[in-house]
Formats: structure tokens, C-alpha cells, sequence
């Protein structure tokens, strides 16, 4: 997608540090890993994902438009913040209750819920904060960005 392996590996970063949040939510709840944990880690992969790539083509294209890396870290964290912040509670949100949850049935629900609502919480602060800040790091002046897109409309 971004035509670069500097890109991919640091979405992946983003990947890699995805599953902290759900890990510690699983052992401040004392739940064990089960089947269903496991695809709530694979869940949160997915949204982690989507947001190293939201953010990421973001800073690109504000670079592309003539900004300095510093400038269009922070302003991508910035204006991203909004859309990724909106993502997580709606995921959140919606699984909170399910979390929470000690009923009849639960014990199936209750840990894939764990991970994905402590994943998506930390993920957000790792997204926010961590991911502009390896931006800044790694990139270098004559990287490959996307093409300026028009803003001519049609």
C-alpha cells in the first residue's frame, strides 16, 4: 500500500504492541487465555492495523503537501484523533457490556470482550502518541510518499 517496507514495518510495530492492552486487561480481570481471547487478539490486530494505516497516510500525505516531518506528525496526530478515537469507542462501547458480563453464557463471550475493550484503550494511547513519535525517527527527507492528490473538484 505505501510502496515502502519503512511504512509496513512501522504499522507492524503498531501490530506488535496491540496485544499489551489486552494481556493486562486479561490478568487484572484473572481471566485465563482461552479460544476465545485468542480471537479477540485477532480482532484487535485488525483495528490496530486500521489505525497505524489511518494515521500513517495521514502524516504522508501532509508531508506531500509540503510539511516537515515534525509538523506533519503532530498535526496527523491531531486530526486523526478524532476518527480513531471514534473507532475505539464504538468497539468499546458496544463490548463493555459483554465484559462486564457474569451471567449464563459468559464464559465464552466474557474474555474475547476483555481483550478487545483493554486492547482498543491501549492501543489508542500507543496510536496517538508512540506512533507519530517513530515517524519522526525513522523517517528521512527523500522517502517515498504518495502522490499530492487534487483538490480540484469536479
Amino acid at each position: 500500500m505505501f510502496k515502502s517496507f519503512k511504512w509496513a514495518a512501522l504499522i507492524l510495530v503498531n501490530v506488535a504492541l496491540a496485544p499489551v492492552g489486552g494481556s493486562l486487561a486479561l490478568l487484572v480481570t484473572r481471566t485465563n487465555i482461552s479460544v476465545s481471547s485468542s480471537v479477540g487478539f485477532l480482532a484487535l490486530f485488525g483495528v490496530s492495523v486500521q489505525t497505524g494505516v489511518i494515521m500513517l497516510e495521514y502524516i504522508n500525505q501532509l508531508r506531500t503537501r509540503g510539511h516537515t516531518v515534525e509538523e506533519s506528525a503532530i498535526e496527523g496526530a491531531v486530526l486523526r484523533l478524532r476518527p480513531i478515537m471514534m473507532t475505539m469507542l464504538v468497539a468499546t462501547l458496544g463490548l463493555l457490556p459483554a465484559a462486564l458480563s457474569h451471567g449464563i453464557g459468559s464464559d465464552s463471550q466474557r474474555p474475547f470482550a476483555i481483550v478487545i475493550v483493554g486492547g482498543l484503550i491501549a492501543d489508542l494511547v500507543l496510536s496517538i502518541f508512540l506512533l507519530p513519535t517513530l515517524y519522526v525517527w525513522v523517517a528521512r527527507e527523500h522517502d517515498v510518499l504518495p502522490a499530492v492528490e487534487s483538490t480540484e473538484d469536479f
